[in-house]
This record gives C-alpha cells, structure tokens and sequence, in this order.
C-alpha cells in the first residue's frame, strides 16, 4: 500500500495481514479519540485513510502537547500498553476524519503467542518504537528547531499540506510564530 504522509523503515506486512483479516474497519471523525491518556490502553490498528495524533496534557498548564503522528499506511495505538491493558501514556485523536483497521490489545497478544516468528514481530515492533522515541529525543538535542522541521518532512513529505501550523509546532517543541519564520525563511532560500 502506498503510504500517502510517511516512510516506514521495518516490514510489517504480517502484522498488517493481521489487522486486515482479524480487525473491525473503524471510521472515526475529527478530534475522536483511539485511546484517552490514564484509561486502560485497549486498541492497536492499521491506518487505512486520514491520520492520528498522539497528546499528552502539561503537568502544570494541562496545555496540549503533540508527540506523535501515525499517518495512513502506519500503525496507530498505544504500543506497548494495548497488550496488557496499562493505561495509556497518551492521548491519540483523529485529526481529520480517518479509518483504521482494528484489533483490540488481546487479540494482538493472541497472534504474537501463535508462533516464534510473531513473537519475534513484537520484539522488532518494540525496538523500532524505541529507535524512533531515541531519534526525536535525541533530534531535541541536537538539531535546530529548522532541522527538526526538515526532519520531519523527510518523514512525511505530506505533512504540511494537511496538518495545522499549532499541531506542527507543538509536535517540533517550538511556538506556531517560530516556525511561520522557519517556513517563510526555508521558501525565500528556495527561491534564489
């Protein structure tokens, strides 16, 4: 399948195969919610049109922070706490009206206990989330708020055509006025 936004870096056509055979096609308007950050984590799915965002809430200003973006032909959910029902560490919402293939946490559970070679799905599925969380932390560290916004439009080459200039800046940790600069400054340099 095509994806229309982002580039994924592991096959994951099993696990796809999974949602596409075992999953309810769920359609969800803008700003439904997959999972609710604190309740028990309980959906995993395959995005078949539109895209997700991942919130978490400030501590002290309960202020709307992005961390996550799943886009169509990714998977969206809160992986790993679906397979054991843990509460959620996030919040994930439609941004625009989306559909998703699926499957609830113990029915994944069920298919990586079938045979060793699932299991061993799981672990790669694991280490890749985990290579992706380092990358943005360490990106936080060590790339300008510009390189991070190049960053992620080599990612999701599409992401600005459909995502709002607040929900992009939050997501870079910088404010909606610092990347209009970025923007404005990145298409003057074009131009020359």
């Amino acid at each position: 399948m095509e994806q229309k936004f982002g580039k994924n870096s592991i096959d994951i056509e099993a696990l796809r195969e999974f949602c596409e055979c075992e999953g309810k096609e769920v359609t969800y308007r803008k700003g439904d919610q997959l999972e609710r950050e604190g309740d028990p984590a309980r959906w995993f799915g395959f995005v078949t049109e539109g895209c997700f965002k991942y919130v978490t809430y400030g501590i002290s200003d309960d202020k709307e922070h992005i961390t996550w973006f799943s886009f169509e032909g990714e998977f969206a959910g809160d992986y790993p706490n679906c397979l054991d029902g843990r509460p959620s560490q996030t919040t994930i919402k439609a941004m625009m009206p989306s559909r998703l293939l699926r499957v609830s946490g113990e029915q994944l559970m069920d298919f990586f206990r079938q045979d060793a070679e699932k299991m061993e799905l799981r672990s790669v599925i694991a280490e890749h989330l985990l290579s992706q969380a380092r990358a943005c932390y360490l990106d936080l560290h060590r790339a300008s708020a510009r390189e991070r916004y190049e960053l992620l439009l080599q990612r999701c080459p599409g992401i600005v055509e459909h995502l709002a200039l607040q929900d992009l800046a939050s997501f870079l940790c910088i404010t909606p006025q610092m990347l209009s600069k970025i923007r404005k400054n990145i298409s003057f340099g074009a131009q020359k």
